[in-house]
């Protein structure tokens, strides 16, 4: 009877470790605009460098180029804060808007320098002169790494990012949004390895109605009940990503009871991600992947 027990006890240990790994290998680590905290944002060098560290999934926002190109960049115009013009004349936080990356074509957009400026609030960034990259480049380039080094192959989260009231001033209409960024999505064959996230409701609803396969991401900046963000949607996406301070345990819940995973933003101490784990959210965006793999 005791050796009965004993093989019991260690099926029962065998079944709970597993469980435990598939969980924790679940658990979603992206790395915010690659890996933000140690290379110039939303660059190629940056996606490697998230790749390097053991990110499960590579976040980043697109935007459109007057030549129909899809960018990749966090804004529709040239940030003061990383961005050096190619005649050298200071872009400020005044005129930075007037660099608008729609109103020029990509052989433009590529001349200015997002790498080389050193960015306040990210001092440990390496820095070199590089180009805001093209989507289809980016991913060709992040899909070569990872073969070459035999790594998983990953998910891309690609925001959708829209100023509010600047369609047609920085922006195409949501639906010419989300044709060509999906344009480049099925060239690359990657459907089932996309998120389309958007703050913007109207991107999500119109690529949920043409392209309902593909999983989308919710962002959430400001303090509004759940049930009533998912109400405006129209739908359950797959994602609801709130910003840090917003998430509890009531929110964790209130998510996982409609079927959705909650991958809040931006994580970027591991503190705060075992404290996010410990609520039971399925993932974090981190600027930082590296002390991220490092907690897990």
């Amino acid at each position: 009877m005791k050796k009965v027990i004993l093989t019991f006890l260690s099926i029962t240990l065998s079944i709970c470790t597993v469980v435990a790994q598939k969980k924790a290998s679940s658990f979603d680590i992206q790395g915010n605009r690659g890996a933000r905290g140690l290379m110039p944002e939303n660059t190629i060098p940056s996606m490697i460098k998230a790749l390097e560290s053991g990110v499960t999934t590579l976040k980043m926002e697109v935007v459109i180029s007057k030549d129909k190109q899809v960018v990749v960049s966090q804004e529709p115009y040239f940030n003061q804060e990383i961005s050096i013009s190619p005649d050298g004349e200071p872009i400020t936080l005044k005129n930075q808007k007037n660099y608008n990356i729609y109103k020029m074509d990509y052989s433009e957009i590529k001349q200015f320098d997002v790498g080389s400026k050193p960015h306040p609030r990210f001092p440990h960034q390496e820095k070199f002169r590089i180009e805001k990259p093209l989507l289809a480049d980016l991913i060709d380039k992040v899909e070569f790494f990872a073969k070459k080094k035999k790594l998983p192959k990953t998910v891309y989260n690609i925001e959708t990012k829209l100023i509010r009231n600047g369609d047609n001033e920085f922006q195409p209409s949501p639906e010419v949004y989300v044709e060509l960024v999906m344009a480049v999505v099925k060239e690359k064959k990657i459907e089932q390895r996309v998120i389309i996230s958007s703050f913007d409701m109207r991107t999500l609803q119109y690529l949920h109605q043409k392209y309902p396969n593909i999983q989308t991401a919710l962002g959430i900046d400001e303090k509004e009940d759940f049930e009533n963000n998912i109400k405006a949607l129209g739908f359950t996406p797959t994602i609801y990503s709130p910003y840090l301070p917003l998430v509890g345990k009531g929110l964790v819940d209130k998510c996982h009871a409609a079927g959705v995973k909650i991958i809040p933003w931006t994580v970027n101490t591991v503190k705060e991600m075992l404290y996010l784990k410990n609520l039971g959210v399925d993932g974090i965006i981190t600027d930082y992947p590296n002390l991220m793999v490092e907690g897990k």
